[in-house]
């Protein structure tokens, strides 16, 4: 047995080798490349200060939002990212299919709440591809300029699940000051540390982001948009609808995000990826939960890999990569890279298996006599790997803490078996869709929205709000807090000392929660749907149902929702929460005429 794997170690310990030493000058590319942004007198490398962010001309921006069956989460992603963003000029585009009813639906009733919301019907079923639908969002909000008098000059791409930061367009306008594609970082939100599928994620996008793009950058590569957090100049998307017939997205492929920031490095115009940057005790990110189950991981991911490593030899010819030829072997190594990687894994864990069982009975170990030859290789291949697996733990732990990162060389052996399983999907789907001349189609992964839980440490302090909007003064307020009696609330405080009316301080809530506020308004007001909860739980948790659309229920409650009270209240109902807040006197009035 130890001659037959030895026999497997030569090409092993070679594709290991050259591996690490490919990573390994990416590795010293980025440091070059921090050390460039430290010291450079040039402001398009610097990172910039609040004062230098705020002294920029805001751009008009418009966000395209691609959706496939996202009824569940596009009016969340809607409320929660278009009261968030600390940008004055921006509207949301969101593309929908006429066959899919209930994001039509939703879509419709997000744009009653907010006039910069934007809805674009694609003119065929779908699903067809992320790209197809962009496109007919451009051409939708080509006539909403036409029809308004209006101009973007940046457009971003989005996805239903992104949670923006509320400070990301005014980077990415920053930027744009030298250059006609700018990208924000994409980091996954924290899981608990037993979901693998995840914790996967946010290993590799938080080296991707730290590492990877700022090296890449420094090297004059182009930049691959990630999808999300990309923000494209009028003048990028009117040169590349010029050079491929209106086709700004290409159609055809499944990953339009990394082939546009090919085709926008190859027309000669300026890219920049921002590093991240810790403020305000965040990382500058667009923030996602992406899969936690594994059979959906490796649907996603199926299609990154079909898109990168395969379809892209379609749409290129050699003599127009050969200048690419680096950034396109790094990009489609994984073809070879994560089939081989799971052998390693086992040759390793035989070696290790065999060393113990070999010195527990004082015998020679067969594989080091059967491999003397290689061990230069493998002590520098594995030399390597652990180098690079120490760049990972620091990645990760940087932005999830210390105690994610320790797991991190237990989720790279469950990371390398996945990307195998999604490596040979690839290849058996890409293969089976040439050969039948099957179009392949956007494969979208259902995704789930943050909870109100996870967007705690993104709310604006109870304090700033009352302050910053001037309802009272810092001294108003420290002297409420001295007196405040410790089974009272804040707000109730405030109100018992006339520092606050009732309504000033619901408005105040709405801020900070990102809830609409106000009593519904009598004609909106369903009976039988104010039915739809017991008369007791409505009462305990102060909510009445007033309303069903798009298959969400409408609650007006007087308490900002929390999770015990989602969980009660699903008990009773499965359609989707949507809630708006009403001071405790307008519920009152509510429950005396409905409950």
């Amino acid at each position: 047995m130890d001659h037959w794997v030895a026999s497997l170690l030569l090409p092993l310990a070679i594709w290991v080798l050259l591996n690490g030493v490919d990573d390994l000058v990416i590795d010293f590319a980025a440091i070059a490349g921090y050390i460039r942004q430290a010291f450079s007198s040039n402001p398009a490398h610097r990172i910039p200060t609040e004062d230098q962010l705020a002294a920029v001309p805001p751009r008009h921006m418009a966000v395209f939002v691609a959706l496939w069956k996202e009824s569940r989460v596009i009016q969340k992603m809607l409320d929660n990212n278009v009261g968030r963003l600390r940008y004055p000029h921006c509207d949301f585009f969101v593309g929908v299919y006429p066959n899919d009813n209930l994001t039509v639906a939703a879509a419709r009733e997000a744009i009653k709440r907010f006039p910069n919301v934007h809805v674009s019907i694609c003119p065929h079923d779908g699903p067809t591809t992320k790209a197809d639908n962009l496109n007919w969002i451009y051409q939708r909000m080509l006539l909403h300029e036409e029809r308004n008098g209006v101009r973007f000059e940046m457009i971003l791409t989005h996805d239903a699940e992104d949670l923006m930061d509320p400070d990301a367009l005014r980077w990415i306008n920053y930027y744009a000051q030298w250059n006609d594609m700018v990208q924000i970082p994409v980091l996954a939100l924290r899981t608990p540390l037993r979901n693998l599928v995840h914790g996967v994620y946010c290993d590799e996008f938080a080296e991707y982001q730290f590492k990877d793009m700022v090296g890449r950058q420094f090297l004059g590569g182009f930049i691959p948009s990630n999808g999300v957090g990309t923000g494209f100049s009028r003048h990028a998307l009117e040169m590349l609808a010029a050079r491929f017939s209106n086709r700004i997205f290409e159609p055809g492929c499944l990953t339009e995000d990394y082939e546009n920031g090919f085709r926008i490095h190859a027309l000669g115009l300026p890219q920049r990826f921002i590093p991240i940057q810790i403020r305000h005790g965040r990382p500058i990110a667009t923030r996602e939960f992406f899969p936690l189950i594994l059979s959906k991981a490796v649907t996603q991911r199926t299609r990154w890999m079909i898109g990168i490593t395969l379809q892209s030899w379609e749409h290129h010819k050699l003599r127009d990569t050969i200048r690419y030829l680096y950034w396109f072997w790094r990009d489609r190594k994984s073809v070879v890279g994560n089939m081989v990687t799971p052998a390693t894994n086992i040759v390793f864990l035989y070696g290790v298996v065999t060393l113990a069982a070999a010195h527990a009975m004082h015998r020679e170990w067969g594989l080091a006599r059967e491999a003397s030859g290689l061990q230069p290789f493998i002590a520098a291949g594995l030399s390597l790997q652990t180098f690079h697996a120490a760049i990972r733990v620091w990645c990760s732990a940087r932005i999830y803490g210390w105690r994610f990162g320790s797991l991190v060389p237990l989720r790279i052996v469950f990371g390398n078996l996945m990307n195998c399983a999604v490596t040979a999907r690839a290849l058996w789907t890409y293969t089976a869709a040439k050969i039948h001349h099957r179009p392949l189609r956007w494969a979208k992964t259902e995704h789930a929205y943050p909870s109100r839980a996870t967007l705690l440490n993104e709310r604006r302090r109870f304090r700033d709000i009352l302050t910053g909007s001037l309802w009272i003064t810092p001294a108003q307020l420290d002297a409420a807090l001295a007196t405040k009696p410790a089974d009272r609330r804040l707000g109730e405080h405030l109100v018992a000392l006339d520092l606050l009316t009732e309504q000033d301080l619901y408005a105040a809530l709405s801020l900070q929660n990102n809830l609409p506020l106000g009593k519904p308004d009598l004609a909106t007001v369903s009976v039988p749907v104010t039915r739809a909860l017991p008369a007791a739980v409505a009462r305990k948790w102060r909510v009445l149902p007033f309303r069903i659309a798009a298959g969400e229920i409408y609650l007006a409650g007087s308490d900002v929702p929390g999770d015990e009270m989602h969980t009660d209240i699903r008990r009773f109902c499965s359609l989707e929460v949507r809630f708006q807040l009403v001071t405790p006197t307008e519920f009152n009035e509510l429950a005396a005429q409905y409950l």
